[in-house]
């Protein structure tokens, strides 16, 4: 878990940015500098949970306001140094309405200029500000805000910590894996490996030596052993993707694997031991399937030990723009140059329903960084699907009734 240690003097988004690293699974230091310039230390899970001293942050936080009162770059440092921080954010304000972030010391001192606007539109605001948590952040932390998506983080927080299978059921694009390698980061398996396998994406004849490994000889073309997934999982985590499209032929055998936690390579007669946490995922209404005898009821069972929902993203609007904030950092050429996103940009992402999900306004949000100029994403720069086709066939007959009137 991170800990981040926020300075709250002459920081007004103080209580947001505090909210904001919560959800995100950090742990919070509020900091406030007293008049006789001793500090006042206090961890928190938010800005009124119960007090204690944290030592050895990640992360310390203040406004350019604080920096520049309390001696600048230097004794912002040295502050930073005194808590043994590791990384350091400067957060102030442009009067050009641009947004800009620029990295220091070796990536180690990262300032954020929030656009003038992020004072007064709410939109603005949320978006600067998750973008400044994201900027803080590993690449593969989770950003949710939707009261229900913090519900579910909480469930996936609390299993984490146990061994138990985990079912994870939702619409494709929903962040099914991403849930997965949540629950990997935050378990005790996070140091060793994450293995994920579509079920739906492997051939059948392959599937079970995919999974279970093989011998050299075994089958045709199997010029060398291979350990298979597993195995390769062996002391970490093993996510059997889209599970509800694994044949019926395999299920009986993954059933014996998950019980016995053992398994037999193809082409081998020597069991062996395997220790890996399953987490299994499915788009697919899993009782339907067994009742259509595609899906076994015991192994079902067998996986369903904990079960967890993702919702569509129209279902969690709030959600929207923490999760662009991490997909615009990710496909943005240079971390100096992410673009800033206005508000009525802002109103069509959230007011759209998005039956891609996350998969779509990742592909969105790709458009429009190739289409914005000037640093921002304006309304126009948002093409969703539909208005891409509706754009394509507007030029289509453009060009149709241009070739007609230059026939005549």
């Amino acid at each position: 878990m991170v800990k981040v240690c926020i300075e709250r003097q002459l920081l007004p988004v103080a209580d947001i940015l505090v909210d904001i690293f919560t959800t995100r699974m950090a742990e919070i230091g509020i900091r406030e500098e007293a008049t006789n310039n001793s500090a006042n230390d206090s961890a928190t899970g938010s800005a009124n949970a119960n007090s204690k001293i944290l030592r050895n942050y990640d992360l310390f936080l203040c406004s350019a306001e604080f920096a520049e009162k309390n001696g600048g770059t230097s004794s912002i440092v040295d502050l930073a140094r005194g808590m043994k921080a590791k990384k350091i954010m400067v957060i102030g304000h442009d009067e050009s309405d641009s947004f800009f972030v620029s990295h220091e010391m070796n990536g180690k001192l990262i300032r954020l200029s929030m656009p003038k606007s992020a004072q007064t539109t709410p939109a603005a605001a949320n978006y600067s500000l998750q973008m400044a948590v994201t900027l803080c952040l590993d690449s593969d932390h989770v950003a949710v805000a939707d009261p229900n998506s913090r519900q579910l983080m909480a469930l996936a927080s609390r299993v984490a910590v146990t061994d138990v299978t985990v079912f994870i059921n939702g619409p494709t694009g929903t962040g099914k894996e991403v849930l997965a390698k949540f629950i990997h980061n935050q378990s005790s398996r996070k140091e060793k490996a994450f293995v994920a396998v579509n079920c739906a994406a492997i051939p059948e004849n392959m599937l079970e030596a995919i999974l279970f490994g093989h011998e050299k000889g075994a089958f045709t073309g199997a010029s060398t052993a291979n350990k298979g997934i597993f195995r390769a999982a062996d002391g970490g985590t093993l996510l059997l993707d889209e599970i509800s499209e694994m044949p019926l032929s395999l299920q009986a055998k993954l059933l014996r694997a998950l019980q016995e936690r053992k398994v037999t390579p193809l082409g081998s007669q020597r069991e062996i031991d395997v220790d890996v946490r399953v987490i299994a995922t499915t788009n697919r209404e899993m009782l339907a399937e067994i009742s259509n005898g595609k899906f076994r009821e015991d192994l079902f069972y067998r996986l369903n030990v904990f079960p967890l929902t993702t919702q569509n993203l129209a279902q969690r609007t709030d959600d929207i723009i923490p999760i662009s904030s991490i997909l615009l950092a990710r496909h943005s050429m240079v971390l100096d140059d992410l673009p800033s996103i206005d508000d009525e940009a802002a109103e069509i992402l959230l007011s759209y329903n998005w039956p891609g999900n996350v998969r779509e306004l990742e592909n969105v949000l790709q458009r429009a960084i190739v289409l914005s100029t000037g640093g921002k994403i304006m309304a126009g720069d948002i093409m969703v699907d539909g208005a891409i086709q509706e754009r394509i066939v507007k030029s289509m007959t453009t060009e149709v009734a241009l070739s007609k009137s230059a026939s005549a």
